[in-house]
């Protein structure tokens, strides 16, 4: 996909800049703030999308919208590049090559924590560190929840799923008990 390459080519120098003016968590929070403000937004699309919008209206809108989620110049100096560059449509690919590449050079795993109901600190801290002693890494849990689960829950790091949800346990006992 030439948006994922794109995206990388970005994240690489962003990072770099990032680390040598040491504003790297601050980029890569706002970037992803940007990213999220502008994936959630139908108007901000359209702005971004429509040829017919000038380039000078469109910098003004997104330099508007970055300066309401207090991005720092850095990170408006990337969006501006971006507009400028027509590569504005990558914003979100960007911000998640940049996060996985911040996260990767720092030694931090990503954990997709899923359940039925939703879970309290206890219990996330606790498979937080389950997780991190599996891994050998620092692991950063963001907790979701699915009532299709029943109960239980389904974490993913990375490539890696533990599912130990009810639902799956009924669907292999269902699996079992089927005549072939």
């Amino acid at each position: 996909m030439i948006g994922g390459v794109v995206a990388r080519r970005y994240a690489k120098a962003l990072i770099d800049l990032g680390q040598e003016t040491g504003q790297l968590e601050a980029l890569v929070r706002d970037i992803g703030n940007l990213a999220d403000v502008l994936e959630s937004s139908p108007e901000l699309r359209d702005v971004r999308d429509n040829p017919q919008v000038p380039v000078a209206a469109r910098k003004a809108v997104f330099k508007d919208v970055a300066d309401r989620v207090g991005a720092g110049q850095l990170a408006k100096n990337t969006l501006m590049l971006l507009i400028d560059n027509g590569r504005l449509r990558v914003l979100s690919f960007i911000a998640r090559a940049l996060r996985e590449e911040n996260d990767r050079r720092a030694g931090v795993l990503r954990a997709l924590v899923t359940s039925a109901t939703p879970l309290n600190d206890a219990y996330v801290q606790r498979l937080t560190q389950a997780l991190e002693t599996r891994f050998k890494k620092k692991v950063v849990v963001q907790r979701d929840v699915d009532p299709k689960l029943i109960a239980g829950v389904v974490t993913r790091v990375g490539d890696v799923i533990i599912d130990g949800s009810v639902r799956s346990r009924l669907d292999e006992l269902k699996t079992a008990l089927t005549p072939q």
